[in-house]
């Protein structure tokens, strides 16, 4: 019996020590089960803060790019309200001008002087327009509804419907912006 109850024994000690064994191995791999999960886990969240920063690198560099280009903006029309200010002075002279008879409608000598120092001003001021990029609104290509406005319709024969008959007031443009719309009489 001895040798029986040895056996039993044996047999017990070494299944004890295969369910110890399967145990361990059960362990081992549930935590390598979880530092796979913990892994994957921390590999997902690096991704999406790579994704995060990318997106949010674009964004900076859009901002960057888009307040440049307003700069570019601000300093190439810094001076169109300046030119916006001028435009009644110019309107003045060629008010003066026209007011100021010619020999032909009775005006004397002094008169004439006048009329040369205003012309030769309102002279000055059509160069230095020109040289900062302030341009009439050209009349010639027909009304145009960007650059024209249109304040009274009158009859006329020579004139087509639509057709500017009258400048009343001049528009301008500052580069490619329009500073002032030119008044204009149309035909009905």
């Amino acid at each position: 019996m001895g040798g029986k109850h040895k056996d039993r024994k044996e047999r017990q000690e070494e299944e004890a020590v295969r369910e110890e064994e399967a145990e361990e191995k059960a362990e081992e791999s549930s935590a390598d089960d979880s530092k796979k999960s913990e892994l994957e886990e921390c590999k997902e969240k690096l991704s999406e803060c790579e994704d995060r920063y990318l997106r949010m690198h674009a964004e900076f560099e859009n901002i960057k790019k888009r307040m440049e280009r307003e700069k570019e903006k601000s300093v190439a029309y810094a001076q169109e309200q300046f030119a916006r200010d001028l435009l009644p002075v110019m309107d003045s002279l060629e008010l003066a001008l026209a007011s100021i008879p010619t020999p032909e409608e009775g005006g004397d000598e002094h008169l004439q002087k006048l009329r040369e120092g205003v012309q030769l001003t309102l002279d000055q001021f059509v160069k230095t327009f020109e040289k900062h990029h302030i341009k009439v609104v050209d009349i010639d290509e027909g009304f145009n509804p960007n650059f024209h406005e249109a304040v009274m319709q009158v009859e006329s024969e020579e004139h087509e419907s639509g057709q500017i008959v009258q400048v009343l007031q001049k528009g301008y443009t500052y580069k490619e912006r329009l500073l002032r719309p030119a008044m204009v009489s149309v035909a009905k």
